[in-house]
């Protein structure tokens, strides 16, 4: 008996060796297989690859160093997948515009197939580049120009807006409060009266819970374990483990499903109030066509799109323009200054004003620049085979475009890592548009909404410090000027005072 086992054992031993052998062999020729123009990049461990060499709470700072040894098109492997990371402003020219269609699709996100985005149902931000995208952004972008988008209805509209969250910072008189969820309230009841047709009252306590939600969600999904499961697709199987990066994302789809449902309840086709209408107009025109792309997923997929991306990056951004204001106090004054000269403490700020407002105009854009708000944008995946910068990156290869590289390239900025709005003046203090100014990413990815965002920004902005002077309370230490990562860049939690301009 004794012999037998020790036969077992010594075979099952023998087994284990061969097949770690193997794996090893299979792990070794899998990361070898990149070709002989493929980028380099630093060598990674068996099977994992770099992922553990990325730091997820600052990985712009590890592409940085690791830009600093491979050069600006440098390659990572996260387990057996490979990806590219680009950098610096030439590279990022060449990629986003030169090469636009070439880098345009997105890779698979696992972890989101749970919540219904899968195959064509991905709306527009996830979705793989083709037909289902391509008639999806454009019914996107003329149902959202229909609704005011760059005209003067959508401009009174943010403008209503901006007054309204100025009167509450007035109600706060010398009390020191954060400012954080009274702005993501009011930027999001922008794209609220346009995708759900109403907007939130700000102590609205559902509505505050879902914007909690949505900014919980954005840690998650950056996250290491979110990675892991994106890679490891059978780790999705065991339940626990995703919702720990996806239970804020099943509220806010049920919310979305919510909203939806009251809007078939109450929907007459020729009476349409908000995009949700005019979607389910379109669906009801092609619900004979098997083909189409108007369906019931893609009508919650492309509402949370425009519902996300119309409330963080806009309100973060705004943040950043109060945390600067406050750390900045004399670019603040002369902020004021021109709104004085310009606009007066009495008439409300319009889009008419921009041109004749140079350094509010490059404020705003040195907050955008130095705020570098989307730092990575969302990966791409190379729609066919590409060369960069002399490396071949063959079709199907995930592309991270480092837009932060940009923003602070040191080869463009003078101060590129100082706030400093003469980054966008001459030396006769007219506003200087920058090439290598691309918050919202270039080429065929682009934000949709970049349009929208530019009017909310400078109209929110303007109406803040024509009625209002923003300080650090006395009691408190000066804020932090270093971010918080998690898919986007925002400021650490911060407490303000503000003093009217009487």
């Amino acid at each position: 008996m004794a012999e037998v086992l020790s036969f077992l054992f010594s075979n099952v031993f023998l087994l284990g060796i061969s097949l770690i052998a193997l794996l090893f062999l299979l792990d070794f020729m899998k990361s070898r297989n990149n070709g002989p123009r493929f980028p380099p990049g630093p060598k990674g461990f068996p099977f994992l690859g770099n992922i553990l060499q990325v730091d997820f709470r600052n990985p712009t700072q590890t592409f940085y160093q690791m830009s600093k040894e491979f050069g600006n098109v440098f390659s990572l492997q996260y387990f057996w997948k490979k990806m590219v990371v680009f950098n610096g402003y030439e590279v990022m020219k060449e990629a986003l515009i030169n090469r636009s269609e070439e880098i345009a699709d997105r890779p698979q996100f696992p972890i989101y197939e749970p919540i219904g985005y899968s195959g064509d149902h991905k709306g527009i931000v996830l979705a793989r580049y083709g037909n289902s995208w391509k008639e999806q952004r454009r019914f996107t972008l003329t149902t959202l120009r229909n609704f005011g988008m760059g005209k003067k209805s959508l401009e009174e509209r943010v403008t209503e807006e901006a007054q309204c969250l100025c009167s509450v910072f007035k109600s706060k008189k010398a009390d020191p409060f954060d400012p954080q969820f009274l702005i993501n309230n009011a930027v999001s009841n922008v794209i609220c009266s346009i995708a759900f047709g109403d907007r939130f009252e700000y102590d609205d306590a559902k509505f505050r819970h879902l914007l909690h939600l949505f900014e919980t969600a954005l840690k998650a999904e950056s996250g290491l374990l979110a990675q892991i499961l994106n890679e490891i697709p059978l780790l999705i199987k065991i339940p626990w483990l995703l919702d720990r990066v996806m239970q804020p994302e099943y509220e806010l789809i049920a919310f979305l499903k919510e909203m939806i449902s009251e809007h078939r309840r109450t929907w007459n086709p020729n009476d349409s109030r908000d995009f949700i209408d005019v979607y389910l107009v379109e669906m009801e025109k092609v619900k004979e066509n098997s083909s189409t792309s108007f369906n019931e997923a893609n009508l919650i997929a492309t509402t949370y799109d425009l519902f996300g991306a119309g409330t963080e990056t806009t309100s973060t951004t705004l943040r950043w323009a109060l945390l600067y204001m406050i750390l900045y106090p004399d670019v603040q004054s002369k902020v004021q200054e021109e709104i004085d000269q310009v606009i007066g403490r009495e008439r409300k700020p319009t889009m008419g004003d921009v041109l004749q407002m140079p350094y509010t105009y490059a404020v705003i854009h040195e907050v955008q620049r130095c705020g570098d708000i989307v730092p990575l944008a969302l990966p791409h995946m190379t729609y066919r085979d590409v060369e960069i910068e002399g490396y071949l990156i063959p079709k199907g290869t995930t592309v991270i475009t480092n837009l932060s590289s940009v923003l602070k390239d040191q080869q463009v900025w003078e101060k590129p890592l100082q706030f400093y709005p003469k980054h966008f003046l001459d030396e006769n203090g007219k506003f200087v548009k920058r090439e290598a100014f691309i918050p919202f990413s270039a080429g065929r990815r682009a934000c949709l909404g970049e349009q929208l965002a530019r009017m909310e920004l400078f109209l929110f902005f303007t109406t803040f410090l024509q009625q209002l002077t923003f300080e650090i309370p006395s009691d408190q230490p000066r804020p932090r000027e270093d971010p918080i990562y998690a898919l986007t860049l925002s400021p650490y939690p911060y407490n303000i005072r503000v003093v009217p301009r009487v």
